[in-house]
């Protein structure tokens, strides 16, 4: 135990980086789910295409391909903040096709009625969707979308391979240094993302139980 001692510092900064990339990439991506959610039930055809085509294309793209092309590929294109903002950019881009598929499934269980029964009096798609049809589907996607800010969770440690320094990869350089200490330095580790994903599962699954009283 003595080398987790010895590294907590380290290792503790690499929670808090473990951390500030869940929050950013997590909001980021819930932003940019909501918006191609409503493009792949928008009225308009191109842009439910477009929709599909980046949901697809993405959540079938392996994660360290999709952050390989945002550290290495972007720069050469002009956008080069550091490789922090650039595994932000690319867990958010990754994770975003997720909750894509998480709302629209929530808004697939709304009674199709709801929806007519706005348009029968004059309310818009966007009025329609943001009035209507989200508030409902709220309560059903909670669940899913918790599950996927959990698989964010553990994705985060894929940013330490691209010279970022997260929670795995501070425990990677401790354990070089402390090959005799492995097994007490990843049990710390296994902690610490424990610490983030169990309150999490346990959230999802109270909602769940909500949900299911509520219907």
């Amino acid at each position: 135990m003595d080398a987790v001692i010895q590294f907590l510092p380290r290792i503790l900064d690499g929670f808090l980086t473990t951390l500030s990339l869940l929050g950013i990439a997590g909001v980021s991506a819930f932003v940019l789910g909501v918006v191609v959610a409503a493009m792949r039930i928008s009225p308009i055809a191109p842009l439910r295409a477009f929709a599909t085509a980046y949901t697809e294309l993405v959540r079938n793209t392996p994660l360290t391909l999709v952050l390989f092309g945002c550290a290495f590929v972007l720069p050469y294109l002009g956008l080069s903040p550091g490789f922090y903002p650039l595994a932000a950019i690319g867990l958010s881009l990754y994770t975003s096709p997720f909750v894509a598929e998480a709302i629209r499934s929530g808004v697939n269980g709304v009674p199709v009625g709801q929806a007519e029964a706005a348009r029968s009096i004059g309310l818009g798609f966007g009025q329609t969707l943001g009035s209507i049809v989200l508030p409902q589907a709220v309560r059903m996607v909670v669940p899913p979308l918790i599950n996927v800010f959990i698989a964010l969770t553990k994705n985060t440690s894929v940013a330490g391979a691209f010279f970022v320094g997260e929670l795995f990869a501070a425990a990677r350089f401790a354990i070089n240094q402390r090959g005799d200490e492995v097994i007490a330095l990843l049990i710390a580790v296994a902690m610490l993302y424990l610490i983030v994903t169990v309150p999490l599962g346990i959230l999802a699954s109270a909602v769940e139980k909500r949900v299911a009283v509520l219907r």
